[in-house]
């Protein structure tokens, strides 16, 4: 009988010590979510740009506006997707700006040496791209050439997209059909400098950088330049400290910051019929990216202590083998919703680092790595990773909210990773509190506390599935798609719900 108590006894505990508590002070916000942390990428690869955004002038299968897809703009402008980064990437550093402009039928081709070799018409090039920035209402995010190309080469680029009139490249501007500068404020000085950009060292970078930086010239505070250096990969601490150190940070607004999801670089792994070995090993690489702001973000307060030079995670997400079938250069894998579980996690991770994270991409928009929308001729589908960034676009330019969490671990062979990850904001919506549990098959109880001020509603949103396996196809396009969740009590200022195994749950309290 005494053994059977004591059993009892130690369930009761382990459902005790199973609970993730959240105690939110809603009236101690002081930092704002900048919208940026919820930007996206587009590289001439595979079939992000060509066969995906655009499908060209003379398309009469695909419904389009000037050769951009209809049914992507309309998603884009749901997910109120802030900016766009173009056209690269490693591409962005062997582009030539100036052969994708004017008569289409002039324009040179060329060959894409970093993504399968294909040849490319340059049918899409700055104006086809801030076209689409300007049909979605994003700003659009310019990656300079600065591995193979000149500083002569950026300056006219700024010139031809921001100068109101009267310069050699406004002039050839307005030739070729734009009267009106674009006021195109963030650039990246060059990508991935390190490695694909030139392989360069961060001294020499830093001194390639305030080079192309300073003939980076504004003519009205309306197209203030947002300059971004090519910033360090992963843990690479030093290189992040070199640039701080040796640029002057009124020539630096931003500094990137490049992480991937990814198990192994020789074996990634399916997309799709993955192991929970493999599934845990992809989450611990996405809850590094915690562990890599805040030791990039000790660098640089070190130097710039009042925080004006911001971080910008401009590449993240999930990486996998291909699928069976398609062009290895190509990068196109399926999205099932162990993408939903990075995309949670992440989001809440940079919401929770506002302070410093005010600008980051998903990799990459379309048919590329972690899509949010896959394509298959006149067929489009909504991915599980767009959903949760719709879900989380309520964080946007809302006030961070400060939490404290305590949750029980997602363990695997002897390893553990947090199994709940949050964040919360306000604005005039009310309060917005972001769940994500990563456990494989565990749901977990949830208290929030709510400090601060009274609430008496609360309304919800999940996203979820009968396997972490699941994905939508062309087929069956809505297998995966946001529900209403009414599962959330309230009481006296204390929130209590369940968030089942591989979910995202998003509330609105007021």
């Amino acid at each position: 009988m005494k053994k059977i108590v004591l059993a009892l006894c130690c369930i009761a505990w382990t459902s005790l010590s199973a609970q993730t508590k959240i105690t939110l002070n809603t009236d101690l916000g002081k930092t704002q979510i900048n919208k940026h942390i919820y930007g996206h990428f587009a590289e001439h690869l595979g079939r992000c740009i060509y066969d995906g955004l655009y499908v060209g002038e003379n398309n009469t299968k695909v419904a389009h506006t000037r050769g951009i897809r209809n049914d992507i703009v309309q998603a884009l402008k749901d997910l109120k997707v802030p900016n766009l980064r173009w056209p690269g990437g490693c591409f962005a550093d062997a582009y030539q700006w100036k052969d994708g402009i004017g008569p289409k039928e002039n324009r040179p081709s060329m060959i894409n040496v970093w993504w399968g070799g294909v040849t490319e018409d340059n049918s899409f090039g700055t104006h086809e791209f801030l076209d689409l920035c300007e049909q979605i209402g994003a700003e659009p995010y310019l990656a300079g050439n600065v591995g193979s190309g000149t500083v002569q080469d950026l300056i006219d680029w700024v010139n031809y997209v921001n100068h109101p009139g009267g310069s050699p490249m406004s002039e050839l501007r307005k030739k070729n059909g734009r009267e009106k500068p674009w006021n195109v404020k963030m650039w990246g000085v060059g990508n991935e400098a390190w490695g694909c950009g030139g392989n360069m060292n961060a001294e020499y970078y830093s001194n390639i950088y305030k080079q192309y930086a300073t003939f980076m010239t504004s003519w009205t505070n309306d197209a203030k330049l947002f300059r971004i250096a090519s910033g360090a990969t992963d843990d690479d601490y030093a290189w992040t400290e070199t640039l701080m150190k040796n640029i002057p940070h009124n020539m630096l607004s931003g500094v990137a910051l490049h992480h991937y999801s990814v198990i192994d670089w020789n074996k990634k792994g399916p997309s799709t019929q993955f192991s929970e070995a493999q599934y845990f090993k992809i989450m611990q690489e996405a809850w590094k990216m915690d562990e890599l702001i805040v030791r990039h973000s000790t660098i640089m307060d070190k130097y710039d202590p009042e925080k004006k030079v911001a971080l910008i995670v401009d590449e993240w997400g999930g990486w996998y083998e291909v699928e069976p079938g398609t062009n290895p250069g190509f990068l196109y894998q399926q999205n099932t919703m162990r993408d939903a579980m990075i995309a949670g996690m992440t989001l809440n991770i940079f919401n929770n680092h506002a302070d410093r994270v005010r600008g980051a991409n998903l990799a990459q928009m379309v048919n590329v790595l972690q899509a949010i929308i896959l394509t298959e001729g006149e067929k489009m589908i909504l991915t599980p990773t767009y959903h949760v960034m719709k879900m989380y676009n309520v964080h946007q330019d809302a006030t961070l909210l400060p939490i404290q969490l305590e949750t029980q671990n997602y363990n695997f062979e002897g390893k553990s990773i947090p199994a709940v990850s949050a964040s919360a904001s306000k604005n005039e919506s009310g309060i917005n509190i972001s769940l994500t549990n990563i456990d494989y098959t565990k749901s977990h109880e949830v208290t929030i506390s709510l400090r601060g001020e009274n609430v008496s509603k609360v309304s919800g949103q999940i996203l979820t599935s009968g396997s972490i396996q699941d994905y939508n196809t062309f087929e069956q396009p809505e297998k995966i798609k946001v529900k209403e969740f009414t599962g959330a009590k309230l009481n006296n200022g204390v929130l209590k719900l369940t968030i089942p195994a591989h979910s995202v749950i998003v509330l609105n309290v007021k």
